[in-house]
């Protein structure tokens, strides 16, 4: 499928499935997975028919799907040797979703091998979306994004962990919440809005889409021992910045959060 073909595709099943039931789920319509895990109808129906077309158009590659791995673990497995395969998040941020927050979106990542190639970020209550093809940069919204370094000496960092709210990095000011969504999340560090996020889960399809596009933009995924973010390891704390120096910083400051 052509980029665009992929984003509208998100777009169509968003406005057929998930924005009509926004703020208006019904009861029955909102399940936990685990204890305080949450998963509704829109999530599900979501994944069935993003990941039925991505089946379509790629026959041989594997699909991984939030919802689909919650019910088989070992697709995750099957990631660890696949040479072409697609993450799916079908409501990434379900929890915004279901007490009525706009911070909620959409996404697709393209992996060959161990290498991110395209991703897309759709977020349907903004009218944002985020399309990034590995060597091409990022478009939001059809046009061409980019990110002026940080300030080193005053970098504003968000963390998805709550127990580390609050906590100052050697050197570094307090970390507040991220924005509980992935999807929102990574933009925000490209367009400028935070400088780094640092996040205690790395489920692929949370982060796929969100490492390249900070990436296009001049930014660095990495852990804390300074290699690379690798979609087909679940390895954390994962630190995201938005530059290699940024990265750097908030690494030499942050061996705590191991």
């Amino acid at each position: 499928m052509q980029t665009d073909a992929v984003l509208t595709m998100l777009q169509e099943v968003a406005a057929e499935v998930i924005e009509p039931r926004f703020r208006s789920l019904a009861d029955g319509e909102v399940m936990e997975k685990n204890p305080g895990d949450l998963v509704t109808v829109a999530d599900r129906e979501a994944e069935v028919i993003l990941t039925r077309r991505l089946q379509q158009a790629y026959p041989d590659a594997l699909v991984v799907g939030e919802e689909a791995v919650s019910a088989d673990r070992s697709i995750l497995d099957q990631a660890a040797s696949a040479d072409h395969w697609f993450t799916v998040d079908p409501v990434d941020g379900t929890k915004n979703f279901v007490h009525g927050s706009p911070d909620h979106a959409v996404m697709v990542g393209e992996v060959r091998g161990a290498e991110i190639v395209r991703g897309w970020i759709w977020q349907p209550q903004h009218r944002a979306s985020y399309v990034a093809e590995r060597g091409a940069g990022v478009m939001r919204n059809g046009e061409p994004m980019t990110r002026v370094a940080p300030d080193l000496q005053a970098l504003r960092g968000r963390t998805s962990r709550r127990r580390w709210v609050g906590r100052a990095l050697p050197g570094l000011t307090p970390m507040d919440l991220s924005w509980a969504c992935c999807g929102v999340d990574y933009p925000r560090i490209a367009e400028g809005v935070a400088d780094y996020l640092v996040y205690g889960s790395t489920m692929p399809w949370d982060h796929v889409p969100g490492a390249l596009i900070v990436a296009e933009t001049g930014g660095y995924a990495g852990y804390l021992d300074g290699t690379a973010y690798d979609p087909k390891t679940l390895a954390a704390p994962l630190v995201v910045a938005a530059g290699r120096a940024a990265y750097d910083r908030v690494v030499e400051s942050g061996a705590e959060l191991a």
